[in-house]
């Protein structure tokens, strides 16, 4: 079966519902899939006593401000909770769960695979799939040998299977930080490194660093030089990491040497039995679904034309990180990303549509 559409949005997070917002604003027939069977993106596979690195009024996607917290950074399933009524509350059109499992060139249009075999042909296709579905796995020496668990942070719950046991959790970044926190109380945990982690000051969270690099965005577009930017390390004073620093054991080591078969060879060549590695290693954009049409670097990400990507001139990514829109990978900053995509899709298709005369006009208004 082929569906005709104006727009088709994949994904159901932050940066698709974004997109949808403003698309809702236009005379656009779209309609958005996810691959998930329920609303929150990314969130809903998150640990449980996951905290976001700005506080509500800076957690905020276009329309509707983030209700207050109980406390100052929300909750994954406050943040959830929030993503799910921003759906309804626009009512927005998201079909669920539908995974697009490939992208092709139609002439016309964009024609997207589902996960059924049906076909969904679509003038114009905004990407925002995220990062948490494709987590970056780097492979350490002699990894195969160990008996251990190895997961990814993707793939961690929570503390409670891991109580009791010897754990690792790999990663400078808040992820590590934060998920070191949640086990601190529940098992023998160390924290992995490969270079000292740096942290923030108490004060500066995500809505600090937002302006910040927004100022530095505005010089650049206006042709001034920007500030040099502060440094001021990565990780942010969520609560749990605060009260971990507080007892003096918010520490890291340098990375092991190897893997052996019980556990990690560190290097004083002293040898400690592990039961499990967390790799709280960060994701790549995941983009899969774009295959074969659009093929990722090295690093993961597509060539781009201004907001398009260079593989088709309607093929939009979006929520990504920067090289699809300033701050575009976060709440606050998608909502600037999303409305340029949607402005250059509208101004696109409207072009399309008059040159293509009153005949397409037609076709469009009875599909």
């Amino acid at each position: 079966m082929i569906r005709t559409l104006d727009v088709a949005v994949i994904g159901g997070g932050q940066a698709a519902l974004a997109a949808g917002f403003y698309l809702r604003r236009t005379s656009l027939r779209f309609a958005m899939f996810d691959a998930d069977v329920s609303p929150g993106g990314a969130w809903a596979h998150a640990w449980s006593s996951l905290y976001l690195f700005s506080p509500a009024r800076a957690s905020s996607l276009p329309g509707w401000p983030m209700p207050a917290t109980a406390n100052n950074y929300p909750t994954r399933d406050e943040t959830i909770a929030y993503l799910a009524e921003y759906e309804r509350r626009y009512a927005l059109p998201v079909e669920r769960p539908v995974g697009i499992v490939a992208t092709l060139d139609a002439a016309e249009a964009l024609h997207l695979v589902t996960d059924t075999h049906d076909i969904i042909a679509a003038r114009a296709v905004i990407s925002a799939t995220g990062t948490w579905s494709a987590p970056n796995l780097p492979h350490f020496t002699d990894q195969s040998e160990f008996r251990g668990r190895v997961v990814h942070s993707a793939q961690y719950a929570g503390h409670e299977a891991f109580e009791g046991q010897r754990v690792l959790v790999v990663g400078a970044g808040n992820s590590g930080a934060q998920i070191f926190a949640d086990l601190v109380n529940q098992c023998r945990v160390t924290w992995v490194t490969a270079a000292p982690p740096v942290f923030l000051p108490d004060e500066v969270d995500g809505e600090y660093l937002f302006d910040q690099g927004t100022a530095r965005f505005n010089a650049i577009k206006e042709g001034r030089t920007p500030d040099t930017p502060k440094s001021l390390g990565d990780i942010v004073m969520v609560e749990s990491v605060r009260a971990v620093r507080e007892r003096g054991l918010l520490k890291s080591v340098p990375l092991f040497r190897r893997f052996t078969t019980t556990g990690v060879e560190w290097t004083d060549g002293s040898h400690e039995h592990i039961d499990a590695v967390i790799l709280a290693t960060g994701f790549r954009p995941a983009i899969q679904h774009l295959a074969p049409l659009a093929t990722p670097d090295a690093r993961g990400r597509l060539a781009m034309d201004g907001l398009r990507a260079a593989a088709h001139p309607m093929l939009f990514p979006l929520g990504y990180g920067d090289w699809t829109g300033f701050a575009s990978a976060t709440l606050i900053g998608v909502g600037r990303a999303a409305k340029a995509v949607v402005d250059a899709i509208e101004s696109d298709l409207k072009q399309s549509t008059t040159e293509g005369g009153e005949g397409e006009t037609e076709k469009r208004a009875n599909p």
